[in-house]
C-alpha cells in the first residue's frame, strides 16, 4: 500500500494503516524529521493509548497500555552496536503478543523478526509525505 498525505491527514493515515496491516509489529524507516514519531503517536492514539507518547530516544523503549494490549515503542537511533538490542531483550519483545513500533530498525537488522510490517516514509518537494506499507514474511 502506498499513501501520499499531508500532516493534517495523519489521523486518517494512522487508521488506514491499522485497518490494512497484517501484523502488530511495525518497523519505521525514514530520515530524521520525516515524521516517524508523529505517525506513531497517531497510531498509538487509535489503539487507545491515552498518555502522551514521546520518542524513547534515551530510554530505548517505552511501554504503553492500549485498549488492545501492550504497546512497546522502540527508538534505536542512539545505539552504537546492534548487540545492545540483545541487552534489553529485544528477542523477547518480538516474541510477545504486544504491539511493537520500532524507529531506526536499520540499527538492528540482524535481529528483526521474520514477520513484520515495514513502513517507509519520505518527504516530497511540497512537504507532503509518501508512505509505503509492505508486509515482510
Amino acid at each position: 500500500m502506498e499513501l501520499t498525505y499531508n500532516i493534517q491527514d495523519l489521523e486518517e493515515v494512522a487508521a488506514t494503516i491499522l485497518e490494512h496491516s497484517t501484523c502488530k509489529t511495525f518497523m519505521f524507516y525514514g530520515a530524521m524529521g520525516v515524521g516517524k514519531t508523529t505517525l506513531i503517536k497517531k497510531m498509538a492514539a487509535h489503539l487507545g493509548v491515552e498518555e502522551s507518547l514521546s520518542s524513547p530516544t534515551f530510554s530505548i523503549v517505552n511501554e504503553h497500555t492500549t485498549e488492545r494490549g501492550i504497546l512497546y515503542h522502540f527508538d534505536f537511533y542512539r545505539i552504537e552496536k546492534e548487540e545492545e538490542a540483545l541487552d534489553i531483550g529485544i528477542e523477547d519483545y518480538f516474541e510477545s503478543d504486544a504491539w511493537i513500533f520500532v524507529e531506526w530498525p536499520n540499527k538492528i537488522e540482524n535481529f528483526l523478526p521474520e514477520q513484520y510490517c515495514r513502513i517507509e516514509i519520505e518527504i516530497n518537494n511540497d512537504q507532503s509525505r509518501t508512505l509505503k506499507l509492505t508486509p515482510v514474511k
